[in-house]
C-alpha cells in the first residue's frame, strides 16, 4: 500500500452570474442577490485554493469574470444539474491522472474552512462523504473515491441527502457522514444571511 497522501481535487458547480437565490427576494433586490452570491461563491473558491489537501480546483457552469487563472472551467453539459454533474464526473474520471478522490461542494457555503476541506479530501477510501445541510435534508458536499465511484449517480434535490445515501450503498459503499458549521450552512432563506453577514458586507 502507498504512503502517499491521496490526490484530491474539488468541482464547485455554479449557474450563471446574477442567477440564482431566488428565495431571498423578499430581503435582497436583484443587485444585492447577484453580489453575495459571487461574494460566497469567491469565498467557497478562495478556500479551495488555500486548501493544501486540494490538488486542483474546478468550476462547472457558464464563464464569469475575474475567474482564477488556477481554477479550470468546464461547460455544462446535460439538462439540469444532476445530468451536468454526472457528464463532468465521468469526464474527470476517464482523465489520465485522475484524482483519487473528487469532492463536490457547493459554492454558498460562507463559513467554509480549509479543515472542512481537509474532512471531506480524507474520507477512507472504501467510503463516500455525504455532507448534509443543516437541516439534514439537503447535500452540500459530496466526497467520492475514484475510480470505484465512477459509477455514482447525483441525486441533489427534495431529499439529496437520504437519496445521495440510498446511491452510495446501491453502489456497496458505506457512508461517512460529515458534520461541521462550514459545510451544513449553505444560505437559501432570508433567516440564513446572518451566516453570510461578513462574506456579505464586502461585497454590497
Amino acid at each position: 500500500m502507498s504512503d502517499r497522501a491521496p490526490r484530491c481535487w474539488a468541482l464547485v458547480p455554479a449557474k450563471a452570474p446574477g442567477v440564482g437565490k431566488s428565495r431571498l427576494a423578499s430581503a435582497l433586490g436583484d443587485a444585492e442577490r447577484a453580489a453575495l452570491v459571487e461574494a460566497m461563491l469567491a469565498h467557497v473558491l478562495d478556500t479551495l485554493l488555500d486548501s493544501a489537501a486540494v490538488e486542483r480546483v474546478l468550476l462547472l457552469g457558464p464563464d464569469r469574470p475575474n475567474l482564477d487563472p488556477r481554477i479550470e472551467r468546464i461547460d455544462e453539459a446535460g439538462e439540469g444539474l444532476n445530468a451536468a454533474l454526472d457528464t463532468a464526473f465521468r469526464e474527470i474520471a476517464a482523465r489520465p491522472g485522475a484524482p483519487d478522490r473528487l469532492i463536490v461542494i457547493h459554492g454558498d457555503l460562507p463559513l467554509l474552512q480549509r479543515a472542512d476541506v481537509r474532512l471531506l479530501c480524507t474520507v477512507p477510501d472504501d467510503k463516500i462523504g455525504i455532507a448534509p445541510d443543516r437541516h439534514g435534508v439537503g447535500t452540500n458536499a459530496l466526497s467520492l473515491p475514484l475510480p470505484r465511484a465512477r459509477e455514482f449517480v447525483f441525486r441533489f434535490g427534495t431529499d439529496s441527502a437520504a437519496r445521495h445515501m440510498r446511491e452510495a450503498e446501491e453502489h456497496t459503499f458505506s457512508v461517512q457522514t460529515i458534520l461541521s458549521e462550514g459545510l451544513e450552512k449553505d444560505i437559501d432563506e432570508p433567516v440564513d444571511l446572518r451566516d453570510a453577514e461578513h462574506v456579505f458586507s464586502t461585497a454590497s
